[in-house]
Order: C-alpha cells, then sequence, then structure tokens
C-alpha cells in the first residue's frame, strides 16, 4: 500500500512538473505573450529550474530546448522511480525509459491538443471572446487549419475540431502501440 501511495503522489507532482514544463515550451513556441496570465503562471512554476539550465542548453532555432529537456528529463524520473517502486528495478533498459518518456511527452502533446480543441469548441459558442481564446487559437490553428482548408463550414458550423480530434486519437492508439512496442522491447 506504502508504494501504490508513493506511486500516485510520484506519478502527480512528477506528471504535473512535466505538464508545466511542456507548456511552456509551447507556449514559447507559439509565442503567447508573456503577460497573458497563462504564461506568467506557467513562467512562475517552472522558472527556478529553466533559467539554470538555459547556461547548459542553448536554444535551437528559437526553440526552448532547455525547457523541453526538463520535461523529458522530468517524465524519465517519473517513469524510473514508478518502476523502481513496482517492482523494486526488474533490469529494464535505461535507454528503454529514455526512449518511453520521449514518446509519452509525444502521447502527452496529443492529450494537450484534444483538450484545447474541446476546450476552443466551447468556447466558440459560450464566449469567443474570452482572454484564453486567443491562447487556445495560437495552439490550435496548426491542426485546425489544415482541414478547415479542405472543409468548409456547414451551416456556419466548423467542423474542423471533430476531424482533428479524430485524428488526434487515431494517434493516440498509434502511440499507446509504440509505447508498449519499445517497453517490451528493452525489457
Amino acid at each position: 500500500m506504502l508504494s501504490q501511495i508513493s506511486i500516485f503522489l510520484l506519478d502527480t507532482l512528477l506528471g504535473l512538473f512535466s505538464l508545466a514544463l511542456l507548456l511552456r515550451f509551447y507556449v514559447q513556441w507559439f509565442r503567447v505573450p508573456y503577460y497573458h496570465p497563462v504564461a506568467r503562471f506557467l513562467v512562475a512554476v517552472t522558472d527556478f529550474i529553466v533559467r539554470p539550465s538555459r547556461r547548459l542548453i542553448p536554444s535551437w532555432r528559437g526553440l526552448d530546448l532547455s525547457t523541453f529537456v526538463l520535461a523529458w528529463l522530468t517524465q524519465f524520473i517519473m517513469l524510473l522511480g514508478a518502476s523502481y517502486l513496482q517492482d523494486y528495478g526488474n533490469g529494464s533498459s535505461i535507454i528503454g525509459f529514455a526512449l518511453v518518456a520521449l514518446i509519452e511527452l509525444f502521447r502527452l502533446t496529443l492529450y494537450i491538443l484534444v483538450i484545447m480543441i474541446i476546450a476552443q469548441a466551447i468556447l466558440s459558442w459560450i464566449n469567443p471572446h474570452s482572454p484564453l481564446a486567443p491562447v487556445l487559437e495560437s495552439f490550435t490553428q496548426p491542426i485546425l487549419g489544415i482541414f478547415r482548408r479542405y472543409i468548409p463550414p456547414i451551416a456556419n458550423i466548423d467542423l474542423s475540431p471533430l476531424f482533428a480530434i479524430i485524428l488526434l486519437q487515431i494517434l493516440l492508439m498509434v502511440v499507446a502501440n509504440m509505447q508498449r512496442t519499445v517497453a517490451l522491447a528493452f525489457q
């Protein structure tokens, strides 16, 4: 029972911190204004570790790689810790944990997109001028723009979020299968 509690706390705390780091990476990538409350919250939560890591990990083409590497490292530590607490380290490969952590970040990104597309669709009907709307638009525009090019609105209703969510769900299935394959290959 103590190991279950420890795994739960590890997953929750490190999972939320990894999510905050990943969101900060995307907020900076999509150029969400620094003064926006979401951006300020993410900076306040993660700045204590991102600033020192920037000295070691430089940016690349405008991408804050230190934040991404920290999100990956957090996922890696979370997976390694949970594996150790579950079965006291069954001899799984460090490379396997590293790859699964990277795949887990990709899976988390897909979930972020699904949630943001749903939130944007709901906000567009309830309050299209919400302060959160520009942030959601900057995140979802790359994927929704693809579908909006080919699927026109029907009776003034944009169906691109529906098709984007279907595509993202298919990608989530592929990622889950890939994660199982990598985990089994390095076991």
